[in-house]
């Protein structure tokens, strides 16, 4: 099996204007995603609101994803849990509908306990029979573990194949992973929203786990860096960050006010809790998509002519 690497967006859950899951919505973000030339798609991540869906949800749009993608592009399933049952449950049906790996993140009670870490991972390893991620990112989502303990971890466990990096500073800990962790991990992803992804990738990163929104540009920027053209990729780079950071403030909010505007989902509504666009924000919005338009299909963006993407 080939070893996973590229942009992996993060597939957001979408929501009808009642709070009720909206399957096709869902479906239209997935097939964007695979448009725009993704390596591949996770879901459930945070930007999924994966806290904000109940276990039998989860599972239902973990097998949807099976049948939406037949395989065409490798699948990593979220399965981050409260007990190493579900984690296992969740792992298993990602299994089933085709995933490749399990993304989980450490869970919190076992913080500080070394022995009790590496037995939740080969327990959830040997039970469910799909290869795990290690969601290594900071509190309050995660453990943040420190790098000799990811470097152990790894190295007790073999079902981790990957670790996806979120502790800052992200591109120090990538480095050392990168330098001591090469004989029991196959591979090692950023996060954090693609905010440092040209940091990551210097360091040893193989891909990136971003918002889905702009799925085109970081594709463009990755292949770029791939083929050895540093100043484009980091050009694009650079164009990203205004709304970057403003994703950093709205998260999930902002996602879907993107994916709204391109007209790929009917209904922005978000379960989970956070600030909410203003007139303000809308506006400010407006004008971070257009100086960023020619990289995007902008025909999907209201009041917008059409382009191309880069």
């Amino acid at each position: 099996m080939a070893v996973l690497q590229g942009v992996f967006p993060i597939l957001p859950t979408i929501f009808d204007a009642h709070g009720a899951l909206d399957e096709r919505g869902t479906e239209a973000v997935f097939e964007y995603i695979l448009a725009a030339g993704a390596a591949g798609v996770v879901f459930p991540g945070l930007a999924s609101e994966y806290d904000m869906l109940s276990l039998e949800e989860r599972l239902h749009l973990t097998a949807c994803i099976g049948r939406w993608n037949r395989g065409r592009v490798p699948f990593i399933v979220g399965a981050s849990a409260k007990t190493l049952e579900d984690a296992v449950r969740l792992a298993r049906a990602g299994g089933e509908a085709g995933a490749e790996a399990a993304m989980v993140l450490t869970p919190h009670a076992l913080a500080g306990d070394a022995a009790a870490m590496a037995a939740f991972f080969a327990r959830l390893g040997s039970e469910s029979g799909v290869a795990v991620m290690l969601q290594n990112a900071p509190a309050p989502m995660g453990v943040g573990l420190g790098v000799d303990e990811v470097v152990a971890l790894t190295a007790q466990v073999p079902a981790i194949a990957y670790v996806k990096e979120e502790t800052m500073p992200s591109g120090h800990r990538i480095t050392a992973l990168s330098e001591r962790a090469s004989d029991s991990v196959q591979a090692v992803f950023g996060g954090a929203g693609a905010r440092y992804v040209l940091d990551e990738l210097a360091r040893g990163a193989v891909g990136t786990m971003p918002a889905c929104e702009i799925t085109e540009v970081h594709v463009a920027m990755l292949a770029a860096w791939a083929d050895g053209d540093r100043d484009r990729a980091r050009d694009l780079f650079e164009r990203t960050l205004p709304l970057l950071s403003m994703q950093a403030v709205f998260r999930w909010r902002l996602t879907k006010a993107i994916l709204l505007r391109r007209g790929l989902i009917g209904s922005d509504h978000v379960r989970a809790p956070g600030p909410s666009l203003d007139r303000h924000d809308q506006q400010e919005l407006t004008i971070l998509l257009d100086r960023i338009g020619d990289l995007l299909p902008m025909d999907t963006v209201p009041g917008q002519a059409t382009r191309h993407s880069a």
